[in-house]
């Protein structure tokens, strides 16, 4: 892994920083509690629990090896399931200072028949620096043979995202490379350093960040001027952003949540037409999540729904024409399943609220083979799981 001058330096703007205060949420269009979800609601969420039970399909951590594991991303490609996250070996905790970025696949006929790659671990040599610390790590599809898995290092004292590519025909990883964040027409390798330097030269204000930088793993498209772009979330500490691409290696940015609130880490955001609906948590003594959608072509951001939330990574998924939001409404043992109004936000309903048969942590959807749901999910930052599940049982 020791390969020259992928990091460049950032812009040397001399505009000032736009510090931005987090203040509560004064406005919103409806709260949504745990209390809400109704008898059936309840009786659906019993079922879903027991099916993600009946239904599981594999553990992902290296047994016996990982003490720790967490945030998953997985994908199923022509019978072969992959799976990235981050582990520790040395102890069982969340410790970037002792943590491994992976990708595990194996065929979906056969998912005791596993083959892990270690990514990037801390102690590697990247660009001629010892990588001191690694985090959150997501798997996203270039094309039709290569799969990029993309990960946050600390190298030099500044966190970075970075990339590294997959052949899928070949099955080799690739040469670590810098993602990279356009803001305007600034460009910076996509660092915590890089992101405020290009949101200062363009006079774009930010919150607090601190600690790692993340991009959150479900990428949707929309088609703009003919290019193709990938949406998604992003964040650091209390700041979050929109973001997109058309390779997944740039990422610009897009918007921000135009009013006062007190966001912090993960940031989910899912894209229908020209409309971008985004759920993030809040600091963790405020109960509430907030969800929200943005408007893509009038640059204006509707007035927020509080969702009773535990300040958990939350997900969306598409199903049948309807939009759907994964949460953790009481703590990270429930589920909660919120039909999104794409209307009127304001109408979006409790469909199902669960208590798991165990922890679940960052619960990620996707589609399995032959047009079915799965998730993955965390056991007690111990087990990477995936479980396959009926949707259409619980939404009529």
């Amino acid at each position: 892994m020791n390969q020259p001058g992928i990091f460049s330096a950032d812009y040397p703007t001399l505009k000032p920083e736009i510090l931005l205060e987090g203040r509560e949420i004064a406005e919103y269009a409806a709260r949504i509690d745990a209390a809400d979800a109704s008898a059936p609601a309840r009786e659906r969420g019993e079922a879903f629990a027991d099916e993600i039970e009946k239904r599981y399909i594999a553990d992902f951590e290296k047994s016996g090896i990982d003490q720790m594991a967490h945030v998953s991303t997985f994908m199923v490609i022509d019978g072969v399931i992959y799976m990235t996250y981050y582990a520790n070996t040395r102890s069982a905790a969340e410790d970037p200072e002792n943590q491994t970025a992976r990708l595990a696949y194996c065929p979906v006929s056969e998912p005791e028949n596993k083959t892990f790659l270690d990514i990037q671990s801390v102690g590697d040599t990247c660009s001629g620096q010892r990588v001191n610390l690694v985090y959150d790590t997501i798997l996203a599809r270039k094309n039709a043979d290569t799969l990029y898995i993309l990960w946050t290092a600390e190298i030099g004292q500044n966190y970075y995202r970075l990339y590294r590519p997959f052949s899928i025909s070949q099955k080799k990883l690739g040469e670590v490379g810098v993602n990279r964040l356009k803001v305007g027409n600034t460009v910076n390798d996509f660092s915590a350093s890089g992101i405020c330097s290009a949101l200062a030269e363009n006079g774009i204000g930010r919150k607090k960040m601190y600690a790692d930088i993340g991009i959150m793993q479900k990428f949707t498209a929309r088609e703009e001027d003919g290019t193709l772009y990938w949406y998604t979330g992003a964040y650091s500490g209390d700041f979050n952003m929109l973001i997109k691409s058309r390779d997944f290696i740039t990422w610009e940015y897009v918007s921000q949540p135009s009013f006062p609130n007190l966001s912090k880490w993960e940031n989910a955001a899912y894209v229908l037409n020209d409309k971008c609906y985004y759920f993030v948590r809040q600091h963790d003594d405020t109960g509430y999540g907030f969800l929200t959608a943005y408007d893509l072509v009038n640059d204006t951001w509707e007035t927020p729904v509080l969702v009773e939330d535990c300040q958990s990574r939350s997900d969306f998924i598409l199903y049948d024409g309807q939009l759907y939001l994964f949460h953790a409404p009481i703590d990270r043992e429930h589920i909660g399943i919120l039909r999104i109004d794409q209307n009127h936000l304001a109408n979006s309903q409790v469909i199902l609220q669960a208590k798991m048969h165990s922890s679940c942590f960052y619960p990620f959807i996707q589609y399995f083979e032959d047009g079915g749901l799965a998730m993955s999910y965390t056991v007690a930052r111990q087990h990477i799981r995936l479980a396959r599940f009926s949707m259409e049982k619980y939404i009529g």
